[in-house]
C-alpha cells in the first residue's frame, strides 16, 4: 500500500517547477549591470585608461626659446636670440603608436568585460537560488496547510475521545516542523534579496518567479568551445597581450631608427640680423639598450599565458559541461520517477479513510517529501552550473 501510494504519486510537484514560462532574469541583470556602483566605477576606470592609451602618440610638443643678451661696453649692443623647433620621429613610429594604443584601448574594455561578465554571473546564480526558495515556499505553504489540518483534526478527535494524547503530539509537532522550515526558507530568500540590493546599488528588486527556464545544454562541446573561446574577454585579452607585445617589438626595432627635429631660428645684434632653418638629430644609442630584448621576453611571456589560459579554461568548462550533463541527467531520473498525482492528497485520502495511521502517515509523507526536496535541489545544481558553463553569453 505505501509502495503504491509512494509510485503513484510524486511527479505533479516536479512538472510545476520545470513549466516553461517567461521569467525576468535578464530584466534583474539589464537592472544591475544599470546601477551596479562596482561596474560604474570600473567603467570610468575603463574610459580613463582608453584615454591614457592615446597619450604619447602624437607629436611632442613644440619647443621655443627666446634671448635678450645686453652688449658690454654700450656701443656693442644688444643680443636679441629667437628659435622654435619641432621634434618628430619618422612616420612608422608614429603608425605604430596609433595601433598599438588601440590595441590596448581594445585589452582595456576585455578586462571590463570580464569584471561585468563576473558581476553578472553572481547576480543570475542569485536570481537561480531566489526561483528554487520561491518553489520551495509555495510547495512548503502547502505542506503547512497539510500540517495544520491533519493538527486541527487531532485536537478535534482528542475532545471527542476518538485519539489519544501521543496522536496529538505527532500531529503538533509535525505542524511545528513545517512551520520552523517554512520561515528559515523566508530568512534565506530574504538574504538572497539583500545581495541583489545590493548589487543593484542599493535598489529595490521584486522578483517572484517560481517556475525554472527548460534549457538544453549545447549538443557538441567541442563546437560550443571554439564559439566560447572566441567571446570569453579574458581569453580575448590574453590573446590581445600577445598582440601588443608584438607590436611593442616591432616598435622598439623602429626606435633604433634616429629621431629628427626642424625650425626656424634668428640671431639680431647692433646691425646685422642672421635667420633661417634649424635641423637636428637624435641617434639612439644608449637610451634604448635592451628595449628589444625585453619586448621579446614579454612577447613569449604573453605567449605562455595565452596557452595557459585556453587551457585552463578548456578543462574548466569540459569539467563543468560534464558536470551539467550528470545533474541534468539525475534532474531527469527524479523527473521520470514521479507521476501526475499528488501523493500528499492521496496519503491524507488514505489517513482520513483511516487506511494508514498518523505514524504511517508522518512516516510515508516525510519520504515523499524528502524525494520533492532532492528533486528541486538536484534542478537547482542543473540550473547553476549551466549559468557557469554559459557565463560567456553574458
Amino acid at each position: 500500500m505505501n509502495i503504491k501510494i509512494l509510485l503513484s504519486g510524486i511527479l505533479l510537484c516536479l512538472n510545476a517547477f520545470l513549466i516553461v514560462s517567461q521569467n525576468n532574469i535578464s530584466e534583474v541583470l539589464q537592472s544591475i549591470e544599470e546601477n551596479n556602483s562596482t561596474l560604474n566605477a570600473l567603467r570610468k576606470t575603463t574610459d580613463a585608461q582608453i584615454l591614457e592609451n592615446k597619450t604619447g602618440i602624437y607629436l611632442s610638443n613644440p619647443e621655443i626659446e627666446f634671448g635678450y643678451l645686453w652688449g658690454k661696453p654700450d656701443p656693442v649692443g644688444n643680443r636679441t636670440d629667437f628659435s622654435a623647433t619641432q621634434a618628430f620621429d619618422i612616420p612608422t613610429i608614429t603608425g605604430m603608436k596609433k595601433k598599438l594604443a588601440d590595441k590596448q584601448n581594445v585589452s582595456a574594455e576585455m578586462l571590463f568585460k570580464a569584471e561585468r561578465m563576473s558581476i553578472l554571473l553572481e547576480a543570475k546564480k542569485l536570481c537561480i537560488d531566489l526561483i528554487y526558495y520561491n518553489s520551495v515556499l509555495d510547495e512548503l505553504g502547502k505542506r503547512l496547510s497539510y500540517a495544520q489540518r491533519i493538527a486541527d483534526i487531532y485536537e478535534r478527535r482528542l475532545s471527542e475521545g476518538d485519539a489519544n494524547r501521543l496522536d496529538l503530539n505527532k500531529a503538533q509537532l509535525n505542524l511545528l516542523n513545517a512551520q520552523g522550515e517554512l520561515k528559515r526558507i523566508e530568512v534565506e530568500r530574504n538574504a538572497v534579496l539583500s545581495k541583489l540590493k545590493q548589487l543593484n546599488g542599493g535598489v529595490e528588486i521584486s522578483f517572484d518567479e517560481m517556475h525554472f527556464e527548460a534549457i538544453l545544454l549545447p549538443p557538441s562541446f567541442e563546437e560550443w568551445f571554439d564559439h566560447a573561446e572566441q567571446v570569453n574577454p579574458i581569453l580575448s585579452f590574453v590573446r590581445l597581450e600577445v598582440e601588443v607585445s608584438n607590436e611593442l617589438v616591432r616598435m622598439h626595432k623602429t626606435k633604433r631608427l634616429p629621431s629628427f627635429s626642424a625650425g626656424f631660428m634668428s640671431e639680431k645684434i647692433v646691425g646685422e640680423k642672421f635667420q633661417g632653418i634649424k635641423v637636428g638629430i637624435s641617434i639612439p644609442l644608449w637610451e634604448n639598450k635592451n628595449q628589444v630584448a625585453h619586448a621579446k621576453a614579454s612577447v613569449r611571456a604573453a605567449e605562455a599565458r595565452h596557452i595557459d589560459g585556453i587551457q585552463k579554461f578548456y578543462m574548466e568548462m569540459k569539467n563543468q559541461y560534464d558536470r551539467a550533463s550528470g545533474l541534468n541527467e539525475i534532474s531527469q531520473n527524479y523527473r521520470n520517477s514521479l507521476n501526475s498525482s499528488n501523493s500528499a492528497e492521496l496519503l491524507q485520502i488514505a489517513l482520513d479513510a483511516g487506511e494508514i495511521s498518523l505514524l504511517n502517515y508522518l512516516n510515508e509523507i516525510s519520504l515523499y517529501y524528502n524525494t520533492v526536496d532532492l528533486a528541486l535541489q538536484a534542478e537547482l545544481d542543473f540550473q547553476k552550473a549551466v549559468a557557469e558553463l554559459l557565463a560567456v553569453e553574458l
